[in-house]
């Protein structure tokens, strides 16, 4: 159960604009996955996935069966891959706006 859940207008807007603000649709190059992403600087790099999109990525399924721990929660490197080939292709913007 969470601790705290908001309920006013203005965090529910915060919340909104820091999870879903600026994110671009990025399909994996490999399998079928996609995810939202935004870049707010050349090195921070935000990435949002739905329980569909891990459902997809037969890299997490695989960690899936190891055991949790650091190996669990690094990224997909054919994801980032993709991610990679986007920013390079201008599809994704760097920088924040607006602080989002």
């Amino acid at each position: 159960m969470a601790s705290f859940v908001p309920t006013s207008e203005e965090t529910l807007e915060d919340r909104r604009l820091y999870t879903e603000a600026r994110l671009v649709e990025v399909a994996c190059l490999d399998c079928t996955a996609i995810v939202g992403v935004k870049k707010n600087s050349e090195h921070h790099t935000s990435i949002q996935w739905t329980a569909g999109a891990a459902a997809a990525c037969p890299e997490l399924a695989r960690r899936e069966g190891g055991t949790a721990g650091r190996d669990h929660h690094r990224a997909c490197p054919r994801m980032l891959a993709s991610i990679d080939a986007a920013v390079r292709e201008g599809r994704i913007p760097i920088g924040a706006y607006d602080g989002y």
